[in-house]
Formats: structure tokens, sequence, C-alpha cells
């Protein structure tokens, strides 16, 4: 009688089978967390556009005036999405420190970004 020895195991079929499905495992679990990074990048970006939005109004508010910078007041504004912006504009003689919080809601509550920056009135 002779016997065939080619093609798998039972065995081999199943340590692959189990090898296999862990690396899926695996993925779908990391591909979980690389769309919350994504959602809060894509945020924190909008944060960010939304601050240094504020800062250039601060500034065109600073240049209108004559002489410049003697307008410009610390705020709070709401805007579409419940997103806040709060500013603070400090300083007096040739400069102005701006501070910009920008708080969102995330899934998990709200968070909120800080810009800085410094504006002349010379």
């Amino acid at each position: 009688m002779t016997r065939n020895t080619s093609g798998f195991t039972l065995v081999e079929v199943l340590v692959a089978v189990i090898l296999l499905s862990v690396g899926i495992l695996a993925l779908a679990s990391g591909s979980g967390a690389v769309f919350r990074m994504l959602g809060a990048g894509k945020r924190s970006t909008k944060a960010a556009a939304v601050a240094s939005e504020r800062v250039e109004r601060l500034r065109r508010q600073a240049n209108a005036t004559n002489p410049r910078c003697t307008a410009l007041a610390s705020g709070t504004a709401t805007r579409p999405g419940n997103v806040t912006e709060t500013w603070t504009v400090t300083g007096s003689g040739p400069t102005r420190t701006v501070q910009v919080w920008v708080r969102y809601p995330t899934s998990r509550g709200s968070t909120a970004d800080t810009l800085f920056t410094t504006l002349a009135c010379d």
C-alpha cells in the first residue's frame, strides 16, 4: 500500500487559520484607534483654524484704530457645533498679548486648544 504525502495535515491547517485570525483581529483593533486619532486630529485642526481666524480679526481691529490697538478687548463667542471661543487681550505699550481658547465637543465630553500670540501696536 502506498501512502500519499502531498498536501497539508489538519493540524497545519488549524494552526494557519488561528494565526491568520489573530493577525486580522490585531488589524481590526488597531483600525479603531486610527479612526479615533483621525477624528481628534480633524477637531483639533478646526479648533486651530477658529483660533487663527479670531487672531486675524483682532489684528485687523488693531490696525483699524488710531492709535493702533486702542479698541482691542477680551471676549467670547459661540459658533455652530457648540464650539466656544474665548480670548483675552493683555498688555500695553507697543505690544498686546492675545490668548485664544477654543473649546469643542468630543465623544468623551469636551476639550480645549489654546493659541498664544503677540500683536504689534507700533
